[in-house]
């Protein structure tokens, strides 16, 4: 909860505030700028929800967390949005299938924008003339929308690049020159002691409730890879009939396998006998060097299988992100790639941050003693805590001022659409 703003404090606040709220909201913009409304309609699979949904469903949030809760004389937009919008909060009410957000040709384009222009008029008022009206726990939930939207914004990017990755033209979503990456150096590794160490966001900035409580945890000693698994190495895997031995998949694994028929992460494809992919700049040769991108959870422990380690657990992943920068290729440098590590000598562990979310091999689960918050926001996190692994550091499509080292990600274990690869750990010998 935040606390109260003081009074000398409130312009330089309400100015940031306001400044924040046009730039998330900017960027959504920014980042569909040049889609047409036929791609923003394509639903290309069930985990995949039109842009156009993505752009009226983070407006729905401020109209019915914010403007619909504060202000009296607010009506809404229109008063169907409330039940096509909502993406999963029960406490508010029922929700359009999420399969099916696809068949959703009304509203129009142009009227979702009409209706994300009418929020925004509306919330600026607010911000500007009517800050006094929200109360520390009201402004915790605007910040926890605009994360929200940097959530969605991610999500734009991982869908809109599996639709246009699964149509014949592969068109591009973006023009970016791809410059292959150096050699990375050879993968070395970081021994740890282990011991009792601190878990958990602490601290008065933003932090999702999943983060939370802080807590002690009790590591053996291990080691952690210097940087992530390469695209070459991983070809390494496929050379060697990896997808083919079923000693190194996990039994829900191999039965995935058998069903989907996977040969390859998601975007690969053979042309000419050489492995191409596709980015969101379009078709390319597959860069060797670069960070093998777009695996599941069960291709990513097969790997490590294969190689003869292990995926790192959450609390060791955290033990070490916690003492580097946050820094890496991130949304901001809108290049929506993953790109090689340093090939210059590192005495530290490199890409704990940017380019790809990191699978664990920690289920998606409650700290000790997490309380889900009460009210509609509760539904959040809380309740997804089941059958899901935790990924960790963000990726090439995640906003480099949303991440940090507590951040918990989490996905079921066969999705690979979203940009999610490898590093290694092993135990300590």
């Amino acid at each position: 909860m935040r606390t109260p703003i003081a009074p000398n404090q409130k312009s330089a606040f309400q100015a940031r505030l306001l400044e924040r709220y046009k730039q998330v909201r900017g960027f959504s913009e920014q980042l569909t700028s040049t889609l047409t409304a036929e791609d923003m309609l394509v639903q290309s699979m069930p985990d995949v929800s039109p842009t156009k949904w993505h752009l009226a469903h983070t407006s729905w949030y401020f109209e019915t967390f914010i403007l619909s809760e504060c202000w009296p004389e607010y009506t809404p937009f229109h008063p169907e949005f409330c039940f096509i919008f909502n993406s999963y909060y029960n406490a508010v009410g029922p929700q359009y299938s999420r399969p099916a957000r696809g068949f959703l040709s009304r509203p129009s384009l142009e009227e979702v924008r009409a209706y994300r222009a009418h929020i925004d008029r509306w919330m600026i008022e607010l911000l500007q003339s009517e800050l006094e009206s929200l109360s520390p726990e009201r402004l915790g939930v605007l910040e926890l929308g605009l994360h929200h939207e940097q959530q969605h914004q991610e999500l734009m990017l991982t869908d809109i690049k599996h639709v246009f990755g699964h149509q014949p033209l592969q068109p591009s979503f973006h023009e970016k020159k791809h410059s292959p990456s150096e050699a990375p150096p050879a993968l070395s590794w970081s021994s740890h002691d282990g011991g009792v160490h601190w878990l958990g966001f602490e601290g008065d900035t933003f932090a999702f409730d999943n983060e939370s409580p802080r807590h002690q945890a009790f590591l053996q000693p291990f080691s952690l890879a210097s940087r992530l698994i390469t695209a070459g190495e991983y070809m390494d895997f496929i050379n060697d009939r990896g997808y083919q031995q079923s000693a190194h998949w996990l039994s829900d694994g191999w039965a995935t396998l058998q069903q989907t028929e996977w040969t390859a992460p998601e975007y690969w494809f053979k042309r000419d006998d050489e492995w191409w992919l596709y980015s969101l700049s379009g078709p390319r040769p597959v860069d060797p060097h670069e960070p093998v991108c777009h695996v599941s959870f069960y291709e990513a422990d097969a790997y490590a299988r294969w190689a003869g380690k292990r995926l790192p657990t959450e609390a060791e992943w955290e033990h070490i992100a916690s003492q580097h920068p946050c820094e890496g290729h991130f949304a901001d440098d809108g290049h929506f790639h993953p790109r090689g590590a340093s090939s210059a000598p590192q005495q530290t562990t490199q890409q704990l941050f940017g380019d790809v979310w990191e699978w664990t091999s920690s289920p998606y689960s409650p700290y000790p003693g997490y309380t889900p918050p009460s009210g509609a926001v509760g539904e959040y996190n809380g309740k997804f805590m089941c059958n899901q692994m935790v990924l960790r550091g963000g990726s090439c499509a995640t906003s480099h001022d949303h991440i940090r080292p507590t951040y918990r990600n989490f996905f079921h274990p066969p999705a690979r659409w979203q940009f999610s690869g490898i590093r290694l750990a092993q135990d300590a010998h």
